[in-house]
């Protein structure tokens, strides 16, 4: 009895291991990270310092098709959420 208790410790030991080998390997084998930072200029400073869904409604108030600074046209097209796909770095 003493002897299967043993074995099944042995066995969650090499599960762990196995697990966690597997956790770290999926983590260093990731991809780079490709999505676009906000710029750090005058005129994106202040979005640093507000939360996410704060700032992206602002966004709107430049980046306009009527505006100088269009959307890029690979962006989708709801525009409240910029700082889903940019991050603030």
């Amino acid at each position: 009895m003493h002897t299967t208790r043993k074995k099944k410790s042995i066995f969650i030991n090499i599960a762990f291991v196995v697990t966690l080998s597997g956790i770290l390997l999926f983590l260093f084998r990731a991809p780079e990270i490709t999505t676009p930072s906000l710029p750090h200029d005058d005129d994106h400073n202040r979005f640093f310092s507000m939360k996410k869904k704060v700032a992206g409604k602002l966004c709107v108030e430049c980046h306009t098709p009527e505006e100088v600074y269009e959307i890029h046209k690979d962006s989708t097209s709801n525009t409240n959420r910029c700082l889903f796909c940019h991050r603030r770095d």
